[in-house]
């Protein structure tokens, strides 16, 4: 029996994983170690472990990280800590494959553990951009310690193949949280209120907004700019939790006092869930702020998004994205834009270019069937002009998982 391990270390990241854990859990030739750290073991974050023991998987080991400080100095020292505590869960329980996923420097701290071990690693939406956070360093710097890749689109596995990756080792999958909207019934408006508290008498403006932690001294302006465009919107507004990024709870403490101002039209949602969140998504009127869900989920939804500022610039997008700037007044009058009738009515039939819910199955194939040995762990530096030429290497950017 083949050991999958795969590393979970927050919300963000579980969701993704979520239609990925259940194929192997269900493979009898596969065994699954599941790694759980970061944000999931804090309570400030919502405990979000809990969600996974209620799931049925089954934890092989917990890995505390110091999340006291979302000082930049802070960040490095939860980095330390996530690299120590990973590599002596690796030890204790050593998989055959390691998997993980994306940008998060948790997550950057279980690949670089896995490096002085030898273990062969796999990696999740490699090839991506987004050029505001220092999240697009982290997940260039995982394509290079990983020795198989399951890009999201064909323009992310070109990506991949410029850094020097041998072609044999990267595949399209398309993205896996998509697969969720395949196997996850979505909860009415009523059913949303009665789980969550919220109230939902109109659609919504879903607001999830991180640091643009390149900008990171600027969180305090950017999030007061965006807060004074949505008292400006007419609409009710429901915020998400942020991650656990430098200056993260800058922005955690400003929204709790724009609620606490405004408690008749806004409200946090927390631990909504991806069942929750994707439902949410369903209903909004449109989503306001700058999260990779706006370009990964919403079009499947054909939801309007208002992505504001440089964290996520650089990113494939579908045409329910407008783009603004970190201002006020470019930020309310994104909102006009982005909730005006014929706007979304522009977006029907809308194609997501990060799949169509089959990746699971793409993923956990290459995972089994891949040969384990030397040829997976030393790699070749293949140049982009040798790559190029090989037959079938290279997708076109323009093109998407349903070409594949």
């Amino acid at each position: 029996m083949r050991t999958i391990g795969v590393v979970t270390v927050g919300r963000s990241d579980y969701g993704i994983l979520v239609p990925i854990l259940r194929r192997i859990q269900h493979d009898p030739e596969l065994e699954l170690y599941l790694f759980v750290g970061g944000t999931h073991l804090s309570s400030e974050f919502g405990r979000t472990v809990r969600a996974i023991e209620a799931d049925g998987f089954p934890i092989e080991s917990r890995i505390r990280m110091d999340l006291s400080s979302d000082a930049p100095e802070g960040i490095t020292r939860s980095m330390g800590s996530g690299m120590r505590g990973f590599g002596r869960a690796f030890v204790s329980s050593r998989p055959d494959l390691l998997l993980v996923t994306g940008d998060r420097f948790e997550m950057f701290s279980a690949a670089a553990a896995s490096v002085p071990l030898n273990l062969p690693l796999a990696h999740l939406h490699g090839g991506e951009i987004s050029e505001g956070a220092m999240d697009d360093r982290f997940r260039h710097a995982i394509t290079k310690l990983s020795h198989l890749h399951f890009a999201a689109t064909g323009e992310a596995k070109n990506r991949i193949l410029r850094m020097g990756e041998e072609p044999w080792r990267v595949t399209v999958s398309g993205a896996p949280s998509l697969d969720n909207l395949h196997s996850m019934p979505l909860l009415d408006p009523r059913d949303l209120e009665a789980r969550f508290g919220l109230r939902l008498k109109e659609p919504p403006l879903l607001v999830t907004y991180h640091p643009v932690t390149l900008e990171w001294e600027q969180t305090d302006v950017q999030i007061q700019d965006l807060l004074q465009a949505l008292g400006r919107a007419d609409l009710p507004v429901v915020f998400t939790q942020t991650n656990a990024d430098t200056s993260g709870r800058t922005i955690q403490r400003r929204i709790r006092e724009f609620v606490k101002s405004n408690p008749s039209r806004a409200q946090i949602a927390n631990n909504l869930g991806t069942q929750g969140y994707f439902s949410l998504m369903a209903a909004a009127a449109a989503m306001v702020g700058n999260s990779s869900s706006g370009f990964v989920e919403a079009p499947s939804f054909g939801l309007p998004v208002v992505n504001v500022g440089k964290r996520q610039q650089g990113r494939l997008r579908a045409a329910n994205v407008i783009d603004v700037e970190c201002g006020e007044e470019a930020i309310a009058d994104g909102i006009r834009r982005a909730i005006a009738p014929e706007f979304r009515a522009s977006l029907k039939g809308l194609k997501n270019p990060y799949g169509e819910g089959k990746a699971s199955e793409i993923i956990v194939r290459g995972l089994k069937e891949v040969e384990l040995g030397q040829r997976l762990i030393i790699k070749r530096f293949i140049p982009w002009s040798d790559a190029s030429s090989w037959a079938g290497a290279v997708t076109p950017a323009s093109s998407s998982t349903a070409s594949v």
